[in-house]
């Protein structure tokens, strides 16, 4: 069976949730070999083995840290020499994108974006994408050599399926050219002790209606009781009730929870775009007639601030 590169996305090798992921998709179209791109190798490989993957290509640098993306395109170039696959598979992180585009250009191959599934097909994998603000749902596949396609979070549930995962060390060379943008501080970002958004199971989100910074621990409240990531509407993030990292759509991030809730969002083209994928959607909306209730699985037509409260205290007590 043909193998199929996972490029594992970890922070000091605790492999992350979307890697899983793809280890899992991967499965259905060859046998899985992750590639780990810096320390702990061996640690992340027990985990990587766990869910399917046939070996495990590791290389550390100190250039993967020192300059941005293109010592890691150099190393999955690499890994790509060497086993000659099926199929290359990455996050649809930002970094995720930018690594997949830069090697589909290198090795002269197709790249597909924000996939959402994945399956075998007569003439090579076929990628499921949720397109224009997620009107439509298409089926492509590269036509001209091994596709690079990268993967939403959430998009496939981890499968446990215990291979080998031997740690086999990748020799890499970095181009004098990959070293043009060093990396000259950084700066930690503060835990909020709530999921990354990107990733989260249940993300819950405020909109316009939140009416204020002042209001938006009602919404964080909600997601503390349900154990989700915060996300807020471009309006918020614009009038600066919420960090832009938080934001949710097209100018913001995408996600694919199992469960998305939207309190006080009215639903523009612009926010659908980042969250019409979810696969149980929720809205909470004084405005009956708001586009969100368009896409909703289930709407409730009331103040959030009556609404969202109720909820919280309602998920407390069934928690017990």
């Amino acid at each position: 069976m043909a193998e199929v590169l996972v490029y594992v996305d970890h922070v000091d090798g605790a492999v992350r949730k979307p890697t899983l992921e793809l280890l899992t998709l991967a499965r259905r179209i060859g046998e899985p070999v992750a590639v780990h791109l810096g320390p702990n190798a061996e640690e992340a490989a027990k985990v990587l083995a766990e869910h399917g993957a046939v070996k495990v290509l590791a290389a550390d640098a100190p250039e993967f840290t020192e300059y941005l993306v293109a010592p890691k395109v150099d190393a999955l170039q690499a890994a790509y020499d060497a086993v000659s696959p099926a199929a290359v598979l990455l996050p649809s992180s930002a970094e995720g994108k930018e690594i997949g585009a830069r090697l589909a250009v290198r090795i002269g191959s197709g790249i597909i974006t924000d996939a959402i599934d994945l399956e075998a097909g007569d003439e090579g994998p076929v990628a499921t994408q949720s397109v224009f603000a997620a009107s439509f749902t298409t089926k492509s596949r590269v036509t001209k050599g091994a596709p690079v396609i990268t993967v939403k979070p959430n998009s496939a549930a981890p499968e446990a399926a215990p291979a080998a995962g031997t740690v086999e060390q990748l020799a890499v060379t970095v181009a004098d050219s990959s070293k043009g943008t060093k990396i000259v501080s950084r700066t930690p970002r503060e835990s909020t002790g709530r999921p990354e958004l990107t990733e989260a199971a249940i993300v819950v989100s405020g909109g316009r209606g939140v009416n204020g910074a002042e209001n938006f621990p009602v919404i964080e409240a909600l997601a503390d009781s349900l154990g989700a990531a915060v996300g807020a509407s471009r309006a918020a993030v614009d009038a600066g009730w919420y960090p832009h990292t938080n934001q949710v759509g097209q100018t913001g991030k995408s996600v694919s929870p199992q469960l998305y809730i939207a309190a006080g969002i009215s639903g523009a083209i612009q926010h659908r775009a980042g969250m019409q994928t979810s696969k149980t959607i929720v809205a909470i909306n004084k405005d009956a007639e708001a586009p969100i209730f368009d896409l909703v699985d289930y709407g409730v037509v009331g103040d959030l601030f009556d609404v969202v409260p109720a909820l919280t205290d309602e998920v407390k007590s069934r928690k017990g």
